[in-house]
């Protein structure tokens, strides 16, 4: 009995993905619940199960197509199992059995090529898709080909022909093309949006991480034998952060039309790089964890990020965003904020500089900070003192011991 394998609910209003990656091929065996194809959005990574344990008879869509939430990926052969390979094997002596083994292959091969939405419109239009070229991942017919097709003018064809002085790249024999991922393309368009729809602005200090580092020296050991996680930078640095979205509520806020939203919550983003691209995860209610509390989910988040495991809940929402381009040796940045938020903070690399510290001109370990904003809704007062709050509760983190 053939089962069929669908894509499943992707989430709150994500109607689309792509196909990223086949962990098995046609006639593989597979087990219960075993992920068999990873599918990509423009927030998360899905692995899609075996409904049934058996072999993999077909595959409807190949790496790079698009599907939609309930399109059938394949067929699997319920009880089939690991016997399926010598099943087909077996096929010759059985000619019978053959075309209707031939038949299912043929249909995905036909629907690979054409989306189910194009292949309904083109039947309803009688548009010959032989006659179209796919624009889509792997030259797969989209609604926009058929679409296309309808608006052409009935006599010339030739019009596309001015597309063909461009001709071939001149380098293309050394380049390489490859269609951007899903999530690619959504944080491409997030960053666009950003800096078209807000006024973003940066401005800098300088924290001397001299006594987080001193402190760090002296109870990590302990600090993780009690805990389990070793105490780093980042959680100094969210709470320091919610210190100072107390204290200048315009930066924990968001603008919605003519309001702005004020939000007595602190959901934190951290911003983390993951196996196909950047994410922000996010720490819920960060305001009401402790030191080791925020290093856990800090640590967990990242690892998680990197192998493709965060759901789209740990991806929504978020107040404020921190990110650290330090761990990458960056000196300085201007970070892009999240939207709908208003402000993010850049942490950067630790290097030894001459300061002046009492008419003596010392080396102290120097962290550059930055602090984008949108200046529609955060005067430049608001956010150089936001930074300056930031540098005293780290350069004197005994403050956010004492909540002073």
């Amino acid at each position: 009995m053939a089962v069929e394998l669908k894509v499943p609910p992707l989430g709150e209003s994500i109607t689309e993905a792509v196909v990223g990656k086949w962990n098995k091929k046609p006639g593989d065996a597979v087990s219960a619940d075993e992920p068999l194809v990873v599918l990509e959005t423009d927030k998360v990574t899905i692995d899609v199960p075996a409904p049934a344990a058996g072999s993999l008879a077909s595959v409807a869509f190949k790496e790079g197509d698009k599907v939609r939430v309930g399109d059938v990926l394949g067929l699997i052969e319920a009880g089939a199992g690991a016997a399926a390979k010598p099943a087909a094997a077996a096929a010759p002596a059985a000619p019978a059995a053959a075309p209707v083994a031939a038949a299912p292959a043929q249909d995905a091969a036909s629907d690979a090529r054409i989306t189910p939405t194009a292949r309904k419109m083109a039947e309803e239009n009688k548009v010959d898709v032989s006659q179209l070229k796919g624009s889509g991942a792997g030259g797969r017919i989209t609604k926009e080909d058929v679409l296309g097709q309808l608006n052409r003018p009935a006599a010339p064809s030739q019009p596309a022909a001015p597309a063909q002085p461009a001709g071939p790249r001149p380098n293309a024999a050394r380049e390489e093309r490859v269609r951007m991922t899903p999530l690619r393309k959504r944080v491409a368009e997030r960053l666009v949006q950003a800096q078209s729809n807000a006024a973003l602005l940066t401005t800098f200090n300088e924290v001397d991480m001299g006594e987080v580092m001193a402190l760090r020296k002296k109870y990590n050991d302990k600090f993780q034998a009690r805990h389990g996680v070793k105490l780093g930078f980042m959680s100094f640095f969210v709470r320091a952060s919610i210190e100072a979205l107390k204290a200048f509520p315009q930066v924990n806020a968001e603008i919605d039309g003519e309001d702005v939203i004020f939000k007595h919550y602190y959901d934190i983003g951290v911003a983390v790089s993951g196996s196909r691209g950047l994410v922000v995860p996010v720490i819920r209610n960060a305001d009401k964890l402790s030191l080791a509390e925020l290093e856990k989910g800090v640590g967990d988040l990242g690892t998680r990020a990197r192998n493709d495991k965060l759901t789209l809940p740990e991806l929504q929402g978020g107040t404020f965003t921190i990110t650290n381009g330090g761990i990458f040796g960056s000196m300085l940045s201007t970070p892009i904020i999240n939207p709908p938020q208003t402000g993010i903070l850049g942490m950067h690399n630790i290097v030894e500089r001459p300061v002046a510290r009492d008419g003596q001109v010392v080396i102290r370990p120097i962290m550059y900070v930055a602090l984008t904003y949108d200046h529609r809704l955060i005067d430049g007062r608001e956010a150089v003192q936001f930074l300056v709050r930031v540098k005293e509760c780290i350069e004197d983190p005994e403050r956010l011991l004492l909540d002073v």
